[in-house]
């Protein structure tokens, strides 16, 4: 009994009793973690399994109601569905979430269905919702951000420079949108002709220099001549596409002449033998291939703001909706239209 003793009182058998102790601790966490990690792998995969096909209205009703997912867990799921293009299920998220969450949620949920319902098409609701969460809160810019794109996409220009009002008494920069919209109603416009519009739009660019290739798209579409001779020269570059695809008989090659750019876009075209070489790689290219080259240029389009690429020209990014942020990206391509027409003469 006494020699126990003597050995609980030694120093080594203290040492022993201690890593004892931590190595079962540390056995017994590692097992209490990993049964807790495969319960809640469990959870997930039932959780999953609801949704290895989508659910019905019904499904989402009965699910939401249960609440055993978080109201979170919910908005993240109708994001997904949302970005992944499958606006029918985030917008049944989203209208079930609206009867059972608290008052406090319901402005945040009904702006999220708004925008949905925006993104999906379906602009008259969007535009219900929006209009229902300024009826409480009119203060709110994002929603009149959102309002004033939705009339814009109806073409309603005239109820999308009245939401300006508003923004413009919370403070926003309204300028660049105002520009825009009183440009497009103008494009679109049945109560006048071609030089009034053209001369209106003149008056909108020539006040701080924006939306140059909105206009000028119109002008050299409708007026080539009017165009030509508002065109400002340090611009030309935002044109490429517009130069590149007009016809010859609507240049003016006096201006051309005069511009280092445009000498240097003709001449790679073919229409003019005005210089040799370019420092840009495309049209240095296309210069020295010469008239028999097959290739010519294709454009891509990016936005400035959001670096978005768009296989067409816009006026408004559809992706961030930011106005007159165009970038036009050259390169070189086949010219299939060219061996059509080679292909066809040869069977004539």
């Amino acid at each position: 009994m006494n020699s126990f003793f003597i050995e609980f009182r030694d120093p080594l058998f203290g040492i022993i009793v201690f890593f004892v102790l931590v190595f079962l601790i540390t056995i017994s966490s590692y097992w209490w973690a990993k049964y807790k990690n495969k319960e809640h792998t469990k959870s997930l995969d039932n959780f999953l399994n609801d949704f290895k096909t989508i659910p019905s209205s019904k499904d989402i009703e009965l699910l939401v109601s249960k609440g055993e997912m978080s109201e979170k867990s919910w908005l993240l799921l109708a994001a997904l569905y949302s970005k992944n293009g499958d606006f029918e299920k985030s917008i049944e998220i989203y209208s079930e979430l609206l009867k059972v969450t608290d008052k406090t949620n319901v402005r945040e949920i009904m702006y999220l269905l708004g925008r949905t319902y925006f993104k999906a098409g379906f602009l008259e609701r969007s535009k219900k919702v929006f209009l229902t969460i300024l009826k409480d809160n009119p203060r709110s810019p994002n929603v009149l951000h959102n309002l004033l794109l939705v009339y814009e996409y109806m073409k309603d220009y005239d109820s999308a420079l009245e939401v300006l009002e508003p923004l413009d008494e919370l403070k926003s920069d309204i300028e660049l949108d105002a520009q825009y919209l009183k440009a497009i109603k103008i494009i679109h416009s049945t109560k006048m002709d071609n030089d009034e519009k053209a001369k209106e739009l003149l008056k909108i660019n020539k006040k701080n220099g924006n939306l140059t290739y909105m206009i000028f798209e119109y002008l050299f579409r409708n007026n080539p001549p009017l165009a030509w001779k508002n065109l400002d020269s340090s611009k030309s570059e935002i044109l490429t596409d517009i130069f590149w695809n007009l016809q010859r008989k609507d240049l003016d090659f006096d201006i051309i002449s005069n511009n280092g750019y445009l000498r240097e876009l003709y001449s790679a075209r073919g229409d003019i033998s005005d210089v040799t070489k370019s420092n840009v790689f495309e049209f240095d290219v296309l210069i020295n291939l010469g008239k028999k080259s097959s290739a010519t240029l294709s454009f891509e389009y990016i936005c400035d703001n959001c670096k978005h690429i768009f296989p067409f020209a816009f006026n408004r990014c559809s992706n961030c909706h930011s106005i007159d942020t165009i970038n036009i990206e050259i390169s070189l391509v086949k010219n299939f239209n060219r061996d059509f027409c080679e292909e066809n003469n040869s069977f004539q």
